[in-house]
């Protein structure tokens, strides 16, 4: 266990050791457990986060909020539009400034390479940490809830279970890509046959693909690509399908979703979900476009665990908070 986390930032998934992810595992569910019992465990008694959204948020804002509160602190919402920050304040200033007015700064700033740069610029300003709520690269909180899920259906030695991390058609908006690639990195890192399987258009930064096979190899597990959703998922302990766009193909919206009609067959469905095994659980980080992602029988279904996994939303981020802000 570590225990010099105080002040660190949580940008990237590989910002912190695999020992210190494990770290905050532990924390995540000792405070779990005191939720449950309703112990008080107010460890930010006085503190502030701010809470700077760019991007919308219903799972994010709502756990970050409860768990400040749970934890004796507060929350401030801020709103880019809202504020100067669309009129000229540089993240310099926001680092600085506000790094000043709070005890911790988390930010969800998805533009495609942009965000994590922003997130970067502010970190470096900051007297106080920066934490990402969702960047254009990671999105390192889902997947530290996604892992402690897995680990409360599956065990915490989670080496050579598999996981089949797949695109699935969306006609909503064109989503980030920071999801599979938070997910691809942190699961390899914990020693589990991670299966990345995507159209030839969707992939992913050639960097974190390497980072995976590196991560592969170091703790024994094993990464694959494939072009077939089906394969991906036939002996799966755990599948996770979402949409994401294909940003390093075009940014343009228009090529875009003509790409994404080609696909529309990449659906989760009972077909699919019984080529996994039979107690193989379904993720989705939310919102799923259904009937188009997955359909109701798969994510209402029994095999469905996205409600938990949003639940360990609030856990997991009330551990780094509280390892870093106190």
């Amino acid at each position: 266990m570590q225990t010099n986390l105080r002040g660190r930032d949580f940008i990237g998934d590989t910002d912190w050791t695999r020992e210190e992810i494990e770290t905050a595992l532990d924390v995540a569910f000792d405070l779990k457990r005191m939720r449950a019992l309703n112990l008080p465990h107010a460890y930010l008694r006085d503190k502030v986060l701010a809470m700077l959204f760019f991007f919308t948020s219903t799972r994010t804002r709502g756990s970050f909020e409860a768990g400040m509160a749970q934890l004796g602190g507060h929350a401030a919402f801020i709103e880019s539009q809202t504020t100067q920050i669309s009129h000229g304040d540089t993240a310099k200033e926001i680092g600085e400034i506000y790094g000043r007015y709070f005890d911790g700064i988390a930010i969800r700033q998805c533009d495609w390479n942009f965000g994590n740069k922003y997130l970067r610029e502010v970190a470096a300003a900051s007297r106080s940490p920066v934490l990402n709520m969702q960047c254009d690269v990671y999105h390192p909180f889902q997947i530290l809830a996604d892992l402690m899920t897995i680990m409360e259906k599956k065990g915490k030695d989670l080496r050579r279970k598999k996981i089949a991390v797949s695109w699935a058609y969306a006609a909503s908006y064109v989503k980030p890509i920071s999801v599979p690639q938070s997910l691809i990195i942190q699961m390899s890192r914990f020693g589990m046959d991670v299966v990345l399987a995507h159209p030839p258009e969707y992939k992913l930064m050639p960097h974190l693909l390497q980072e995976a096979q590196d991560n592969a190899k170091r703790y024994g597990g094993s990464f694959s690509i494939t072009h077939d959703m089906d394969e991906a998922f036939t002996d799966a302990d755990v599948v996770y399908p979402k949409s994401w766009g294909c940003l390093l193909t075009t940014e343009d919206g228009k090529q875009a979703a003509e790409i994404a009609k080609k696909y529309t067959n990449w659906i989760t469905d009972d077909r699919r979900m019984a080529l996994a095994k039979d107690d193989a659980i379904y993720m989705h980080c939310l919102p799923a476009d259904r009937n188009i992602e997955v359909t109701d029988s798969v994510i209402d279904g029994p095999q469905s665990v996205v409600y938990d996994e949003a639940e360990n939303r609030l856990h997991a981020q009330k551990a780094i908070m509280a390892l870093t802000m106190s």
